[in-house]
């Protein structure tokens, strides 16, 4: 399982990943920063987790270590499963020196916002959306999950949030097959999570996001920090990467929740701020 030690002959407490892969990608990115793909998962990752995530915004010193970060970088990149717009405008990303070349890629890399031109280029809506959207809460009732769920309207897709029912664990287990079920009637898939179940188009998730990327820019190295069940295609995709011959570094923003991710992580900090105090030695480092 990915940790964090300190190396006795440097000056920060830098991290210094425990597998052989994530030191190689630690070494290219240091060495060729020019050329490296910086990609971050926006909740339980830059921002920390809330039981309403409406009122989720980004750890409050994440964007001046990415504004520091940014500009000595080939790209850095949110990958997250909210609307483009709507993490941007949690981020607090808009406007910011520094982040001119920031990239959101939103609904899991079917939207694109970039700081360039400030605005949102995206596909046309699965119409299978709309449908689960209209039946989700008769679902609910007839489960009888109702009591403490939540559904969150995402505009490409729509998620039901357990983490405020009695017994959340509970209530995300009974609902799994019957939203796989009505997933599948409308021609979408269930992407599971932190206590949540978000139905959404396939064919994109964030692992294609960043590859395509990281082909896009030319990355010589990647380096993919995430939180959750969502973050696992971006992990297999930097494995891809890595076994085609481009360096990478894994992150896991720490969670209990999620112990797949921990155990498959180069490195594991301790949550947003762990990720935070990463991309601040990293800027310094590359001063």
């Amino acid at each position: 399982m990915g940790s964090h030690t300190e190396s006795p002959d440097r000056e920060d407490p830098f991290p210094t990943p425990v597998t052989r892969a994530g030191r190689d990608g630690l070494d290219a990115l240091l060495a060729r920063p020019d050329r490296a793909l910086i990609g971050l998962d926006f909740d339980g990752t830059l921002a920390p987790i809330v039981a309403d995530p409406e009122q989720a915004r980004a750890h409050p010193d994440a964007v001046p270590a990415l504004a520091a970060l940014a500009p000595k970088v080939a790209a850095v990149a949110v990958v997250t499963g909210r609307p483009a717009g709507v993490a941007v405008r949690n981020g607090g990303f808009a406007g910011v020196p520094g982040l001119e070349r920031l990239v959101v890629l939103g609904h899991y890399g079917a939207e694109r916002w970039d700081a360039v031109t400030g605005t949102v280029t995206a596909p046309a809506p699965h119409p299978g959306v709309a449908a689960v959207r209209a039946e989700l809460p008769g679902v609910l009732d007839r489960v009888g999950a109702w009591q403490g769920t939540w559904i969150e309207e995402k505009g490409r897709a729509v998620a039901v949030h357990t983490r405020r029912a009695a017994d959340p664990q509970a209530a995300f287990e009974a609902l799994r097959a019957p939203l796989a079920e009505l997933a599948a009637r409308h021609g979408l898939i269930v992407e599971p999570g932190r206590l949540v179940l978000e139905l959404r188009p396939p064919g994109m998730d964030k692992g294609v996001a960043l590859v395509d990327l990281a082909r896009e820019i030319g990355a010589g190295s990647v380096l993919y920090a995430g939180d959750d069940l969502g973050d696992l295609p971006a992990f297999g995709a930097v494995d891809k990467l890595r076994s085609d011959g481009t360096p990478g570094v894994l992150v896991c923003s720490g969670s209990d929740e999620v112990a797949e991710l921990r155990e498959r992580a180069d490195l594991v900090v301790d949550g947003p701020q762990g990720v935070v105090a990463l991309l601040r030695l990293l800027a310094a480092r590359l001063a």
